[in-house]
């Protein structure tokens, strides 16, 4: 295929996803105040357990309470439409593959996207435990006055992030599928990988407190290990397959 070819297939997957992401977005426009108490729940949790050192959230300027409308629904949308554009990426990919790698689109497309919405819900369930642990750092005597835009973008990089994370090992299986990784590989480099998932978590959960971060890297460890039994079986399936599958050492290959 020309190079301008994949622009233009780049171009058709970026607007269908584009598309349906703001349809889904109009919608949730309807539902904002629902949205909304989705969103604040977190931290007016931890606000309740803290009890002190802080209020309720404020916006500011006269355009304020409209861009917080698109920007919570925009996220709402980002959210609820991962199983399609992660399908429109995968798609955009399809065609550099072998016909026999193929096969495993739908397999992409049934993983994936799931796997993204555990993230975001993990991410959401441990959320307010980590803004207790935040703002437990007021000093004694001072009150802190959070905007709810930083809240916002707090509240969005922290549930991307876990959604994010948990679409790694889909990755590394589809690396092994196409022949890049292999699972003996995975194997001999367990253990600098995980201590790069719980780095990994550590930094890029905006709390950065332990019970957040160990909540994200376990799960992450455990669907590694599935990652590395698959690689390990597709590694073995296709030895099984190799022409020169069931020769001994000594037994000339038929090419």
């Amino acid at each position: 295929m020309a190079l301008g070819d994949h622009l233009r297939e780049f171009r058709g997957r970026v607007l269908r996803a584009g598309t349906v992401m703001i349809l889904v977005l109009i919608v949730s426009l309807l539902f904002f105040d629902q949205i909304f108490d989705v969103v604040y729940g977190p931290y007016d949790s931890a606000r309740q357990r803290l009890d002190e050192g802080t209020t309720m959230p404020t916006t500011s300027g006269a355009g304020g309470p409209l861009m917080l409308h698109l920007k919570l629904c925009g996220f709402t949308a980002l959210v609820l439409t991962a199983p399609y554009w992660l399908y429109q990426v995968w798609a955009f990919i399809l065609p550099g593959l072998h016909a026999n790698e193929r096969k495993w689109s739908r397999i992409f497309i049934a993983v994936a996207g799931p796997l993204f919405l555990v993230g975001v819900v993990l991410g959401y369930v441990t959320l307010a435990k980590g803004l207790e642990v935040l703002i437990g750092f007021t000093p004694e005597g001072l009150l802190n006055i959070v905007d709810f835009n930083d809240y916002l973008q707090f509240f969005t990089r922290t549930l991307l992030v876990f959604g994010l994370a948990f679409e790694i090992p889909v990755f590394v299986v589809m690396l092994n599928l196409a022949g890049i990784v292999s699972g003996k590989t995975l194997g001999a480099h367990r253990p600098w990988i995980i201590v790069g998932i719980f780095v990994f978590a550590a930094v890029a959960t905006p709390s950065a407190d332990p019970f957040t971060m160990t909540f994200m890297a376990v799960p992450m460890v455990i669907l590694y290990f599935i990652s590395e039994v698959v690689a390990r079986w597709n590694d073995r399936r296709k030895a099984a397959r190799s022409v020169n599958a069931g020769l001994s050492p000594d037994e000339l290959s038929p090419i």
